[in-house]
């Protein structure tokens, strides 16, 4: 189900936390109320697996989906041990799953495993979520090539068709948990190109409408400054995102912004 609406989309990743079920299902509560109330925006959280049940909950909450951190590389149940599959994840309510991001590219997952995981999920009629992001921003522009490369290795043989449902999340390596994000004026030339990219691979009209979303330090106080100055769809939060209060300014911040 690809974002179509022009709302912008913000993406909450728990990564491992919280601790309890007890204090997930609080969470979860506390923004689906938020949620409720907002008219310009999207939220997308993305528990621990264990969690995803307790969080969905038994009715739909207007503006609140259910998202996952990883799937299965495997399209097809079978002896896969330690393996959740893309359906399994769709039959718990799942919309939106993260593909790629930098933790798992850490742990091994090469650009090949990450097509792997995107194709699971479009084939589920699921979202993905490609993270893409580079470990150091160089001078003469070597981390674009970089983010090129992450790009085509992914969605290069995807139809167009199937491609649309992409949702790209651009996280600079080298800005994750650090003190400040990136400035929002290189955070609008990085979505620029990558808007570009997917130009060149499916047309000037892909280029234009997939939505790319941020990750990387956000906050409350500086998520309406890299939506409004970098000109993104949305964002990718990581530690902000179990900070219950936090969060909610930052919803209420970007919903704001119209």
């Amino acid at each position: 189900m690809p974002h179509t609406t022009n709302k912008k989309l913000i993406v909450g990743n728990w990564k491992m936390n919280p601790s309890t079920s007890v204090e997930a299902k609080k969470l979860a509560r506390k923004f689906k109320h938020a949620a409720v109330s907002l008219n310009h925006t999207e939220v997308v959280i993305c528990p621990p697996l264990t969690f995803i049940p307790l969080c969905t909950g038994r009715t739909k909450t207007a503006h609140f989906h259910m998202g996952a951190q990883v799937a299965s590389t495997q399209e097809e149940s079978g002896p896969h041990t330690g393996e959740v599959g893309a359906n399994m994840l769709r039959d718990l309510g799942v919309e939106y799953v993260i593909v790629g991001h930098s933790e798992q590219r850490k742990r091994g997952d090469t650009d090949a495993i990450v097509a792997a995981r995107l194709k699971a999920v479009l084939g589920q009629g699921m979202t993905p979520i490609l993270c893409i992001g580079e470990h150091s921003r160089d001078e003469s522009g070597a981390y674009l090539d970089v983010l090129k490369e992450q790009i085509k290795a992914s969605c290069g043989d995807l139809l167009k068709k199937v491609a649309k449902s992409i949702i790209v999340a651009y996280e600079p390596i080298w800005a994750i948990g650090a003190a400040e994000a990136m400035k929002s004026e290189d955070v609008y030339e990085t979505s620029l190109f990558i808007k570009k990219v997917f130009a060149d691979l499916y047309g000037a009209d892909m280029g234009l409408k997939v939505t790319v979303l941020y990750g990387g330090s956000v906050t409350y106080r500086n998520a309406p400054d890299i939506i409004s100055i970098g000109k993104v769809d949305g964002l990718l939060v990581g530690r902000e995102s179990i900070n219950a209060p936090g969060f909610i300014e930052l919803l209420k911040a970007v919903d704001l912004l119209g």
